[in-house]
């Protein structure tokens, strides 16, 4: 059975962008996603994408979009979520975003890795709100970034049976 990860960052609002680029500068959190999701399929909305300008190495990139003439080289196109997922044939995927990807995911994702970083930005993207009934804690690392000063940690849910 396929089991989807969401993996984002958020600040204390949600927030999650800015005009489709990250509001801060978190490289701990850049090499957490890398190390994470190397040698997996990601899944993304097209504004995502281009957000990244490339497929992103080592990882099966699978970009959902509605235009359906859209293609990039190292890239497999699709039309919808569940045609993301059909593709992925039982491997464990991570969904990077963006928001839209994000709200259509979560109700069927197993597990959510979040980088929460304890400060607000000014942002106009931002992740859909958790019920925290439905989750469980399972992991909780906090740090304080080395080179931005920004606190923050990285967090696992899982899905209560």
């Amino acid at each position: 059975m396929t089991q989807l990860t969401i993996i984002v960052a958020t600040d204390q609002q949600g927030g999650i962008g800015i005009n489709n680029t990250l509001p801060w500068k978190l490289p701990e959190d850049l090499a957490h996603f890398k190390r994470l999701t190397t040698g997996h399929p990601i899944l993304m909305g097209r504004k995502t994408f281009d957000s990244i300008g490339r497929p992103l190495p080592n990882r099966r990139n699978i970009v959902i979009t509605r235009n359906p003439v859209w293609r990039h080289e190292g890239v497999e196109a699709v039309s919808s979520l569940e045609a993301a997922i059909a593709l992925l044939d039982g491997a464990q995927g991570y969904v990077i975003g963006g928001a839209e990807i994000y709200r259509q995911a979560l109700p069927l994702t197993q597990r959510l890795i979040i980088t929460e970083i304890a400060r607000t930005f000014d942002c106009d993207a931002f992740f859909p709100a958790i019920d925290h009934a439905e989750w469980q804690e399972t992991a909780c690392e906090s740090h304080v970034s080395e080179t931005s000063g920004l606190p923050y940690a990285f967090v696992t849910l899982e899905r209560k049976a």
